[in-house]
């Protein structure tokens, strides 16, 4: 399993991390294969989310931390061997966002109690808070981090301005912004490729521009989610009839580095050099086997490329 640098700090971290979104309903046997599957691989990173598993019949915010605690009964030795990272700042009565001092905090609070545990390694913020105070973020991570409840921040879906901001109050370091990126929803990154080139969809600046550009250049470690999901349609791409020139690829591909499409597809992103983290959701121990299998595939630029155009991108 190729490792990459959490943010700027000297933690080094797998490329392929193991996200928990979908364990609101499995067994304790299921979660413990689940994650003996992702050790096995070189997985030591799993990812939450307060978020996940609200809606489980019985449930409620911090179900699936719970589930995973629950299920596993970590020891303090092993608990010190692995990454957790959760997320918060989403409400769901009603639906809206809140980093707030108060909500921040308190979430944090409710993670270490489900998730059995006295700290977090990473905690992010789910989601922008067009209310956000940035001195209110800034108060509640000095006061998670002097108490030893969290030992290092980032965000998720935040754009490069929305992080300037809060780097205007922000003391600590933000290590990781996990984005939504696969081959097939990938603006991220092909609005670069395409800058400059009149009539392109891929053209058009998105969310401030330049978010991978502005990671590599701040140390931000990029974590992609939903990394087969086919872009803003539902379903993944892997397989998908609506992209056959893409499979033909992959599965082209695949054969030549002796994996399955879908560790190319994860090949793919491990490859860019912004050093990204792949987040798996899958509850299928094949998935995470031929997941890890992708972590380094050396594809070359032409394959990188060839890929990039298969999934139906302009480039120019």
């Amino acid at each position: 399993m190729k490792t990459v640098q959490l943010g700027p700090t000297e933690i080094k971290v797998p490329n392929v991390i193991s996200g928990m979104m979908r364990i609101a309903d499995a067994s304790d046997a299921k979660i413990r294969e689940l994650y003996d599957t992702a050790r096995s691989s070189g997985i030591d990173y799993f990812d939450h989310a307060d978020l996940y598993g609200f809606n489980h019949p019985g449930g409620g915010t911090h179900w699936c931390e719970h589930r995973f605690a629950q299920a596993l009964g970590l020891s303090t030795s092993e608990r010190e061997q692995i990454m957790l990272q959760s997320k918060t700042g989403i409400t769901t009565d009603p639906l809206s966002y809140d980093q707030s001092y108060e909500h921040i905090v308190s979430s944090v609070e409710g993670s270490l109690r489900a998730l059995n545990t006295d700290y977090l390694d990473v905690l992010l913020l789910h989601r922008p808070d067009a209310l956000m105070e940035p001195e209110e973020v800034a108060r509640a991570f000095d006061d998670l981090e002097s108490r030893g409840m969290v030992r290092a921040f980032g965000v998720s879906n935040h754009t490069p301005r929305q992080i300037d901001l809060l780097k205007t109050a922000v003391r600590q370091p933000l290590v990781v912004n996990q984005v939504q990126l696969s081959l097939t929803h990938a603006s991220l990154i092909t609005q670069g490729i395409s800058s400059n080139t009149a009539g392109a969809d891929n053209a058009i600046t998105r969310d401030g521009g330049g978010l991978v550009d502005h990671a590599r250049l701040n140390k931000i470690t990029l974590q992609a989610w939903s990394p087969f999901q086919s872009g803003g349609t539902a379903g993944v791409f892997l397989d998908s009839p609506d992209f056959p020139e893409l499979n033909a690829e992959l599965s082209r591909l695949a054969e030549r580095y002796g994996v399955t499409p879908l560790a190319i597809a994860v090949g793919w992103i491990t490859r860019h050099p912004a050093g990204m983290q792949v987040i798996l959701g899958s509850t299928t121990t094949q998935r995470i086997v031929d997941a890890s299998a992708g972590s380094e595939v050396p594809l070359t630029r032409g394959e990188w490329y060839v890929l990039l155009r298969a999934a139906g991108h302009h480039i120019p």
